[in-house]
């Protein structure tokens, strides 16, 4: 099988480790880059030894003969370079969160089914090797029916040093990592009946909310307590882990600080630490995140290749709807149903 030919659309700070990431994987060929300023491009097109650079994404749809994009650009730009590789008749990656609004994230799966286009969401969250451990061990039934689940995602790390447009980000937390967990949340637990959420903003120099906490009931009847906080300023900084505890009939499975995986019953508690691979590009103090997204990217090259895939439009498309949803909630101070 020829490899398939991709480009990446936006060449920003989360380029580098996605496009490293499908350097470690056979069966792909990066064969353009393209951003609105052409040095950005060129920058790293030369690290990647790309040949082909553009800083027009028509013109780009147009000249290369691709089997795939991955849009690495801006959020606001998400629906928009969607459509158009969906339209010239080109499988999409895109990066979460998907769309800036819940009406786009609809117009991109919409014109991906119109058009019989591929669409997968890059939510690597879920591909890290903590969180599938969480999962192999829940599906194992040691601790039997889970009723109750708190996951957290809280930190003061600076966030907007690498990522400074996301002080400027009306919608924030929950759009921005709360994508992540809610997707976390939906891997361990399937789907939500119902969602109630609060938000405050303690950063007074940010536009959006930096503080979320929401609880949902899951389809099975467990409560799912999700904190989300960049103004945490706690004993130990976990960024950017996510720790979860779950409690279950006959015990509990907690994920704490680094990578410690617990597992208590009623006579014995057992640990182990589940690190993640460490690639030569990976910074190590984030390689649970970086490492996470060669994990991600096989599985979308499996769906690709006509596979099957985790991280479809189609099924992201339900996190959207839990993220909106929580916005909702906040606004109104009413539980939505689902």
């Amino acid at each position: 099988m020829d490899p398939l030919r991709f480009a990446v659309i936006g060449t920003g700070f989360w380029a580098n480790y996605q496009v490293a990431a499908w350097k470690e994987l056979e069966g792909v060929e990066l064969v353009a880059v393209y951003n609105r300023t052409i040095e950005r491009a060129e920058a790293l097109a030369k690290k990647f030894d790309v040949s082909h650079i553009y800083n027009s994404v028509e013109e780009l749809l147009a000249q290369e003969k691709l089997d795939f994009v991955d849009i690495i650009s801006g959020v606001d730009t998400h629906a928009l370079f969607t459509i158009m590789a969906a339209e010239k008749g080109v499988n999409v990656v895109c990066q979460k969160p998907m769309a800036s609004s819940l009406d786009g994230a609809r117009g991109m799966v919409e014109a991906c089914t119109k058009n019989k286009i591929q669409l997968f969401i890059h939510e690597n969250f879920r591909w890290q090797a903590p969180i599938r451990a969480v999962k192999e061990t829940l599906d194992s039934n040691i601790i039997g029916k889970p009723f109750k689940a708190n996951v957290s995602f809280c930190s003061a790390f600076p966030v907007y040093d690498n990522q400074p447009f996301l002080a400027e980000t009306e919608h924030f937390i929950l759009t921005d990592i709360g994508s992540h967990v809610f997707d976390i949340c939906r891997f361990l637990f399937g789907e939500a009946e119902s969602l109630y959420c609060v938000t405050q903003r303690v950063n007074k120099k940010i536009k959006g909310e930096d503080v979320a906490n929401v609880m949902m009931q899951m389809g099975t009847g467990l409560h799912c307590i999700v904190q989300l906080s960049y103004a945490s300023v706690l004993e130990q900084e976990s960024f950017p882990q996510t720790l979860i505890l779950i409690e279950g009939e006959k015990g509990s499975i907690h994920l704490t600080n680094d990578f410690e995986l617990k597992i208590t019953s009623q006579k014995k508690t057992t640990s182990v630490v589940v690190k993640p691979k460490i690639y030569s590009w990976v910074d190590p103090d984030y390689a649970v995140v970086h490492s996470s997204i060669v994990d991600c990217n096989s599985d979308i090259l499996k769906g690709l290749q006509g596979g099957p895939s985790e991280t479809t439009g189609e099924d992201n498309f339900k996190t959207v709807q839990l993220v909106w949803a929580a916005y909702e909630s906040a606004a109104t101070k009413k539980i939505i149903f689902f």
